[in-house]
C-alpha cells in the first residue's frame, strides 16, 4: 500500500533543498510554431524548482537556493514559487537576466522543441554555493542541466552535492542531460558528470546517462537487459550509489505514449507496467514530477517498490497539467493510483 499525505502527517515533513536555476519558460500558445502568432504564454520552470514545488505540495519543506535577476522578472519567478509553498530564503538577487526557454509543443507527429537562452544569467554568472544552506536537511537534490551552463555553475553543484554527502543529507541527482547546453563544451560534460553520480545515493537517469558518464557502450538485444547492464556497471563504479530510477516512454504520436517506470538497487530490480497515455497535455517537467515522487515515497519510508510507484502515477498525471508545475496532493496521486473514475468531482 502506498502510504500518503496521513502518513507524511505522521512521520512530519521532510526538509529538501533544491539547487539550480529558476527560468522563465516561453511557449507558443497550444500547438502553434515558435511566433505563429504574435503571443507566448509566460510560466515559471526549471529542473529543480519543478521539484521543489512538487515537494511543497506534498507537504514536505522544499527549500530553493538559487540566483536570480534583481528586476520584476526575478521578483515574479520568487512570488510564484513562494505561493506554491517553496521556502526562498536561499535564493538571492544578483547581477544579470533571467533565463529563459522557449518552447514550441509539439502535434501528431512534430516533435516538441525547446530553444535555451540562459547565457549570462545572474545563476549563470554567480550560482552562489555559499547560500546553500544544509542545516537541518534531510535530503540534497539537483540536476544535469545545471553544470552544463559553464564552469561556474559546475563547480557550484559539485560543491553543494560534497557538501551535503559530508553531512550525511541523502543526495538524488538527475542526469538531465541537454546536449544544446552542453555543445560548446561537450568533452568535458562526463567527467563532471562523474563527480556527481561519486556524491548520489539515487541517481534519475538510464543507460544512456551512464553509458556517457563511464565512457563505454552496453550492447545487448533487448533494452531492459540493456539498462540492467548498465545499472550494474554504476553500481560497480560508484560505491555510494543504491539506486537507480528511471522512466520508460515509448511514442506512438505526441499525445499517445506508453509510460513507465523502473528502479535498480543493489538487491534487484523493480518495474511499474507501461501506462497508455492519450491525450497528452505537456510532457515537459514530468521527469521531475517522476523524481519528486520517488523522493516523496523514500522520504516517507514506502519502501522501493511502492515509492516507484508513486512516482510513475505522479509523472503520469504530470502530462495532463500545463506548465513545468506539477502541483497536485499526495491525495491525488493516491487517487490516480486507485482509479477512482473520470466523473466530474462535485
Amino acid at each position: 500500500m502506498v502510504r500518503g499525505q496521513g502518513d507524511t502527517a505522521l512521520t512530519g515533513p521532510k526538509r529538501v533543498v533544491c539547487f539550480g536555476e529558476i527560468l522563465l519558460r516561453l511557449a507558443a500558445p497550444g500547438r502553434e510554431l515558435m511566433l505563429q502568432s504574435a503571443r507566448l504564454d509566460a510560466t515559471f520552470a526549471g529542473a529543480e524548482a519543478n521539484v521543489a514545488v512538487a515537494l511543497a505540495s506534498f507537504g514536505h519543506e522544499a527549500r530553493m537556493a538559487s540566483v536570480l535577476p534583481d528586476n520584476a522578472l526575478g521578483r515574479a519567478a520568487l512570488g510564484e514559487l513562494r505561493r506554491h509553498g517553496v521556502d526562498t530564503r536561499g535564493v538571492s538577487f544578483g547581477q544579470g537576466r533571467m533565463g529563459l526557454f522557449f518552447l514550441t509543443q509539439g502535434a501528431v507527429r512534430r516533435p516538441s522543441e525547446v530553444l535555451y537562452d540562459r547565457e549570462s544569467s545572474a545563476f549563470a554568472r554567480d550560482p552562489a554555493p555559499a547560500a546553500i544552506n544544509l542545516d537541518g536537511a534531510d535530503w540534497f537534490h539537483v540536476s544535469g542541466v545545471t553544470p552544463a551552463l559553464n564552469p561556474r555553475t559546475a563547480e557550484a553543484a559539485i560543491a553543494a552535492a560534497t557538501a551535503a554527502r559530508a553531512r550525511g543529507v541523502r543526495v538524488s541527482f538527475d542526469g538531465n542531460y541537454r546536449s544544446k547546453l552542453w555543445e560548446s563544451w561537450r568533452d568535458q560534460a562526463p567527467g563532471i558528470l562523474r563527480r556527481l553520480f561519486e556524491q548520489a545515493d539515487i541517481v534519475f537517469g538510464d543507460d544512456r546517462d551512464i553509458a556517457l558518464v563511464l565512457g563505454r557502450t552496453f550492447d545487448t538485444t533487448t533494452a531492459e537487459a540493456r539498462r540492467a547492464a548498465a545499472a550494474q556497471a554504476a553500481f560497480q563504479a560508484f560505491p555510494n550509489l543504491g539506486r537507480i530510477a528511471a522512466t520508460t516512454r515509448t511514442a506512438h504520436a505526441v499525445d499517445a505514449q506508453d509510460y513507465g517506470a523502473v528502479m535498480f538497487t543493489r538487491q534487484g530490480v523493480h518495474n511499474v507496467a507501461s501506462l497508455a497515455l492519450s491525450g497528452i497535455v505537456d510532457r515537459v517537467g514530468t521527469g521531475d514530477a517522476f523524481a519528486a515522487g520517488v523522493i516523496h515515497g523514500l522520504l516517507t519510508d514506502m519502501g522501493d517498490s511502492a515509492a516507484l510507484t508513486f512516482g510513475h502515477a505522479a509523472a503520469c498525471l504530470k502530462h495532463s497539467i500545463p506548465g513545468d508545475f506539477l502541483t497536485v496532493r499526495v491525495a491525488d496521486v493516491e487517487a490516480a493510483l486507485k482509479g477512482d473514475g473520470l466523473d466530474v468531482k462535485r
